[in-house]
């Protein structure tokens, strides 16, 4: 079985790619930055990837083409796990980069969608992730970042509508909703934060798993609160 990993270069990407790959399954590793070198050596021939440039459904088409070709399968499952953060500025203070928010976290949840659910669907199965946050459900712990929780809204939306949508076909979509992750990069950027009531990538990622496996084949259009205590 091979399993697509969007934003596979990331924190919580790479670990869902080591976690499949410990459970002896292949990965197929999707990321725009060049960072894939270091963790494609690490998996070793579990592994196939490929990069695209932006979020256009072409772009991600290409993708999935040549991922597929490298591993001689199709894609069974998918983790949607790329994405991108911007804050700090209230929205009535000014720019807030919703183009660009817009497009890491949403039209690349449309473009990979628009490319994975026709083959699916087609064979009748299949399984797709897609990554949102905790502000979805609580729209006012995105303060200062607005633009941000807009576009994960938007991406948990195109899930559900997606579930409903291939449901009858034997595909699932479901998202999860996490909250504040156990990154290098958090810990930088919020020094004073207690990290311990943050999520972890490996906790994270065993969700992402488990919804990706035969045993959540019942669920479907869900969205699962990942919170840890933050």
């Amino acid at each position: 079985m091979l399993t697509l990993i969007t934003g596979a270069g990331g924190a919580l990407g790479s670990a869902v790619a080591r976690l499949l790959v410990g459970r002896g399954q292949r990965v197929a590793l999707v990321e725009r930055r060049p960072s894939l070198a270091t963790l494609g050596a690490e998996l070793g021939a579990a592994a196939v990837s490929a990069y695209v440039s932006d979020s256009s459904s072409a772009e991600f088409a290409r993708a999935l083409a040549e991922c597929e070709a490298a591993a001689g399968e199709p894609v069974s499952c998918a983790a949607l796990v790329a994405g991108g953060w911007a804050g700090g500025v209230l929205v009535h203070e000014g720019a807030h980069e919703l183009a660009d928010m817009l497009d890491l976290n949403t039209l690349s949840v449309h473009a990979a969608l628009a490319g994975l659910l026709p083959g699916m669907v087609a064979r009748g199965a299949g399984a797709v992730v897609i990554v949102g946050s905790r502000n979805v459900e609580r729209p006012w712990s995105g303060k200062g970042s607005a633009a941000y929780t807009a576009s994960k809204a938007a991406a948990v939306a195109f899930a559900h509508a997606a579930a409903a949508e291939v449901l009858s076909s034997g595909v699932r979509v479901n998202s999860v909703l996490i909250s504040t992750m156990d990154t290098e990069a958090n810990r930088e950027g919020m020094p004073d934060a207690d990290p311990t009531r943050w999520v972890s990538t490996e906790s994270a990622a065993g969700v992402v798993a488990f919804l990706l496996s035969e045993e959540a084949r019942d669920i479907s259009g869900a969205s699962v609160p990942v919170y840890g205590r933050a």
